[in-house]
């Protein structure tokens, strides 16, 4: 079958990696199902794992993706939770939790196969395309949100890096939610389309915010970090999942962060029951993710180059 795959491991140039070509058809395995996978989309993710992080060569070849919708054996369409291990179901109990392709092939080919227990039914009111998006970035940013920032309606929520998939999902979400959505971005248009989406204003990296906010989303890392602190109000909370401009901020704001008590949460994914309450979620308020392109699978490369340019607003789909 046709698929997207690292064949290599580059740390500096990570597409040096990328590959497009066949790769063997999963195999049925119990308690596992195999789903044709209609849309996928791209993620940071798989760009890490062309780096080597949190992967070894020895799991080469490895097909990338972590989301999907498709049509499973039974002809259901389905969403496809990525989180492998995280209950034991289709993998025992002792194995640690993992996304695909960290330990499983990924969702970047014709067909890809899946704990039965990772499955949930599609929404009809969601193309494939729209519940493609939605079990990585859009589920990080549901939990980061509602679960680890712990945010209610009429709170205030500052959303760094407008444009990137998390950022967006949040802004979209928290608008939704009855929260006051502030955020930021380095590009003029990138500002404006965040204010269209729903967030309150825009600004630039950096600049002072109207009032101190109730919780940030993190996902630039060092060079934002200074100013979430900053942003906060005493007894805030920074909720982070990423750090694409790198893990070590030249200031760490320890002095503000013990005197204004403020709370750091980390946040990885979400669980089976978040993602279907996000999709349950989408259904009940009409919100839908925000796509920037849908392209071809052998096509692949193009959008990995948008996404590891920054070039993009939203998700990149790849399609069968």
């Amino acid at each position: 079958m046709f698929a997207a795959y690292a064949a290599r491991i580059d740390r500096d140039q990570p597409l040096n990696g990328l590959e497009l070509g066949e790769r063997p058809a999963p195999e049925p395995r119990p308690g596992w199902s195999t789903v044709t996978v209609k849309a996928a989309s791209l993620n940071h993710h798989d760009l890490w794992t062309l780096r080597g992080v949190g992967f070894s060569e020895d799991q080469l070849p490895m097909i990338l993706g972590c989301d999907a919708a498709g049509i499973d054996e039974d002809g259901n369409e389905v969403v496809i939770h990525s989180v492998i291990g995280q209950t034991g179901h289709g993998v025992g109990p002792r194995e640690p939790r993992s996304l695909l392709t960290e330990r499983y092939q990924g969702t970047f080919a014709e067909r890809v196969t899946v704990p039965t227990w990772n499955l949930l039914p599609k929404p009809a009111g969601l193309t494939f395309e729209q519940a493609a998006c939605l079990p990585t970035s859009w589920l990080t940013a549901y939990r980061m949100l509602f679960t680890n920032a712990g945010v209610r309606p009429g709170d205030s929520v500052l959303v760094q890096g407008a444009g990137g998939g998390v950022a967006t999902a949040a802004i979209v979400l928290g608008k939704a939610a009855g929260l006051r959505v502030y955020a930021t971005s380095r590009d003029e248009a990138k500002r404006k389309r965040a204010v269209e989406l729903g967030a309150t204003d825009a600004f630039e990296p950096g600049a002072r915010l109207p009032h101190r906010v109730d919780a940030v989303i993190e996902t630039v890392g060092a060079a934002t970090w200074s100013h979430s602190i900053k942003s906060l109000r005493p007894g805030g909370t920074v909720v982070i999942s990423g750090a694409t401009s790198g893990d070590r901020p030249s200031h760490a704001e320890l002095t503000r962060v013990f005197f204004l008590e403020l709370k750091i949460v980390g946040s990885t994914m979400g669980t089976k029951d978040e993602l279907a309450a996000l999709l349950s979620f989408c259904t009940a308020t009409g919100i839908r993710p925000v796509i920037d392109d849908v392209l071809p699978l052998d096509r692949a490369r193009e959008g990995f180059e948008r996404m590891a340019a920054g070039d993009l607003f939203g998700k990149i789909v790849l399609t069968g």
